[in-house]
């Protein structure tokens, strides 16, 4: 097939394949698994041999591994050693002997039954990654223990490839080299004696730390000074490549050798453009590899034995669930993060695919059982996702059957208030102190417990309860209060809140926190007697600092933000009676932009540098006194 048509088949397969998987909640990699089983051999054969595919798709992995230790700093790497070789090693081996046991009992030969263990011990590096960073974990302490047990795996496929050979029972078809593409390459000191090999390993890690940081850094400082941004580019990839090359020439990982360059680079002032320049390579690549996965699923084998292969998939994924899970729990971790890890590396990996095809060519595994197992690794990597889907929703689901701890909410003891404050979260607490500074008494509703136990630990008293709850707001004094503000993080709530506190005490003085104008103006429909929207102020302060940091006079910069402020709520009444109407909406706003731009430039015009030193400007002063008036005797007059 055209190298140009392939490449129509495996984009347009992506960008159609991936939006609908995010849209349907399965996350990216599910999409573009689903994506290379439709475009594959075995489905509707829109592409041909995957081999040659797969071996440049590789690369994103390597890439995924640079970028990750651009972000591990050494002493990081350092801290971590417990994750890396006491949780991860602990992993490798139990897992590895735990399958063994399952497939001794299956009636494999002990010499098989550990080749399988050990290669069905890997998980994929890909996949665990990409799906930890879509669901926010890999920051946390589930993505430092994944981490760094994928990392040990990246580690233990060294010693693999020395010991795998030794467990042959078959004569070999064909005695295959070291295995291609990701896991290890054509070794050029395969021949060495053991000693020679080893030192060769310790050449090829001294030359990479020591070029990372006495050679690269020059380099890229040179590249930088010449302003050529396509130059440092390619200058990236060339040490990505580079490194990889070597790693592989030496019998080592590529992705270990570039996650090594990573963290060399990690300290360089360079860190943060070459995170930039290569992440969109690293996106392309990883969803290539992806495509590919899923195109390698063999569905005429499926089909044929399908028990058999539903049994390897599920016993596999639930084997290395159970290993995984009492490991973690072993090693401290939570009931939780145990289960999210052990559910984040269930699936065999991508170094199984080569340590499959190597164990072949070495007589360890049959070809039969080698395709059997390669199509199970496949179909575990896909399923990955779903794992986590899975996972996710079984522990929602316990933790709304456990029963809440309720604080206790204590009498309202707080007097006769002033004010409800329905919401003490950032905003509700910056109201509420103001307030209290200046002598009124307030009671506080909150629904968060996290939050109302960290504030009574400040010595904050905040009673627990759902505020739109009418019972509750008579018991916590309203009827007796002059205000209530509404200060929730919800916004249905909020106007729910609003609609019914207003229905109730007609003459209770209601303010709200809104999103946006929208909000505002369905809480204003709702009943509030005043709305602020949550960003608008403080967006204006930052505005105003910019302008004094830019060079204004402060009372000229809090003066330009004063009009600005101004001309924006003159809009925002303005656009109130046509709240509804979508299209007379739109089409008033549109207008009401270029007004208010005409008039905010005129007023902004007479804040000149030249105009008396900066002076105050005295007729937009009067102007917005005016305006002010007209606003006040107009709510008298409805209050009337």
């Amino acid at each position: 097939m055209p190298f140009l048509l392939q490449a129509l088949v495996y984009l347009g397969a992506a960008v159609i394949s991936v939006p609908i998987a995010k849209r349907l909640g399965l996350g990216s990699v599910l999409g573009y698994l689903i994506a290379g089983v439709v475009i594959g051999p075995f489905a509707l054969s829109l592409v041909g041999e995957q081999t040659d595919v797969m071996k440049f798709a590789e690369f994103g992995v390597v890439i995924l591994l640079f970028l990750i230790g651009l972000e591990v700093q050494p002493s990081t790497l350092w801290d971590m050693r417990k994750a890396i070789f006491g949780f991860g090693g602990a992993q490798v081996v139990g897992t590895s002997l735990a399958i063994a046991g399952v497939s001794m009992l299956l009636g494999l030969p002990w010499q098989t039954a550990l080749a399988v263990g050990m290669v069905l011990a890997m998980s994929s590096t890909a996949i665990v990654l990409q799906t930890l960073d879509e669901k926010g974990l890999r920051q946390g302490p589930v993505g430092r223990a994944a981490f760094g047990i994928l990392l040990l795996q990246d580690l233990a496929v060294i010693p693999m490839f020395a010991l795998l050979p030794t467990l042959a029972t078959i004569a070999p078809p064909v005695h295959a080299a070291a295995a291609e593409g990701h896991g290890g390459g054509a070794s050029l000191v395969a021949h060495l004696p053991p000693w020679a090999q080893g030192l060769s390993v310790l050449v090829a890690v001294g030359a990479v730390v020591g070029g990372g940081r006495y050679l690269v850094r020059p380099i890229f400082r040179f590249i930088a000074e010449a302003r050529l941004r396509e130059i440092f580019t390619a200058a990236a990839l060339l040490i990505v490549v580079g490194v990889a090359s070597i790693m592989q020439m030496v019998g080592l990982s590529p992705a270990l050798g570039a996650f090594l360059a990573g963290v060399v680079l990690a300290e360089s002032e360079f860190r943060r453009e070459l995170e930039t320049d290569i992440e969109p390579f690293r996106g392309l690549l990883l969803g290539l590899f992806f495509i590919t996965v899923g195109a390698g699923i063999d569905l005429k084998l499926v089909a044929s034995q399908p028990l058999v292969l539903v049994g390897l998939v599920l016993g596999l994924m639930g084997l290395k669930f159970l290993v995984l899970f009492g490991l973690a729990r072993l090693f401290g971790a939570p009931a939780r993060g145990a289960a999210a890890v052990a559910a984040a590396l269930a699936q065999g990996g991508e170094f199984a695919f080569v340590l499959l095809s190597f164990t072949v060519g070495a007589g360890v595994i049959g070809a039969t059982l080698a395709a059997l197992l390669t199509a199970a690794v496949a179909v575990s990597m896909a399923l990955t996702p779903v794992a986590m889907i899975l996972y996710e929703r079984i522990a929602a689901m316990m933790d709304a059957a456990i029963p809440k701890q309720v604080p206790d909410t204590g009498d309202f003891e707080d007097g006769e208030p002033d004010i409800i404050i329905a919401g003490f979260g950032r905003f509700g607490q910056i109201t509420g102190r103001l307030l209290t500074a200046n002598g009124f008494r307030s009671t506080v509703l909150d629904s968060d417990i996290e939050q109302i136990d960290l504030l009574r630990r400040f010595g904050r008293r905040v009673h627990y309860g759902d505020a739109t709850r009418m019972d509750l707001l008579r018991a916590a004094g309203i009827e007796r209060a002059r205000m209530l503000i509404v200060a929730l993080d919800d916004r249905e709530k909020t106007v729910e809140l609003v609609e019914t506190a207003r229905k109730a005490f007609p003459d209770l003085v209601i303010l709200a926190r809104a999103w946006d104008r929208r909000h505002a103006y369905d809480l204003l429909a709702n009943g509030a007697d005043a709305v602020e929207r949550e960003t608008f102020e403080a967006a204006l302060a930052l505005g105003t600092t910019a302008l004094q940091k830019l060079g204004y006079r402060a009372h000229r910069a809090h003066r330009a933000a004063g009009i600005f402020r101004r001309h924006d709520r003159k809009s925002f009444e303005d656009l109130r009676p046509v709240w509804g109407q979508e299209e007379a909406y739109i089409l008033a706003s549109r207008d009401a932009a270029r007004t208010m731009d005409k008039l905010l430039n005129a007023d902004l015009a007479r804040l000149r540098p030249g105009d008396a030193a900066g002076s105050w400007d005295t007729a937009s002063l009067d102007e917005e006194l005016k305006e002010r008036a007209e606003r006040e005797g107009a709510r008298r007059e409805g209050a009337n």
